[in-house]
């Protein structure tokens, strides 16, 4: 479990850096493993989880926020820049 994490910090290691290479992202992403640390890091921003494998992100009203073993915390306005889109489960 601790080789796939490893290998998955990594992977997003290597996209980040290839597309800030190439000046695809405007605005580069920062993952956190905790939530305090990405509300400290933006704090006028609000806190989403990223579901990297997925592309999409969960606000903190929805089950599926902060589960899961390819996602990291975030703040909003950089998962939206970065192309992440919101989930629809468990909004009405």
């Amino acid at each position: 479990m601790r080789s796939f994490r490893r290998c998955a910090t990594g992977l997003l290691m290597a996209s980040v850096l290839a597309c800030d290479a190439a000046g695809a992202l405007a605005n580069p992403l920062t993952t956190f493993r905790y939530e305090a640390q990405a509300q400290r890091h933006c704090p006028s921003d609000s806190i989403v989880w990223l579901d990297l494998g997925k592309g999409i992100y969960y606000t903190k009203q929805q089950r599926r926020y902060g589960r899961g073993f390819t996602g990291s915390f975030v703040c909003r306005e950089q998962a939206r820049s970065n192309g992440y889109r919101r989930s629809l489960l468990g909004l009405r």
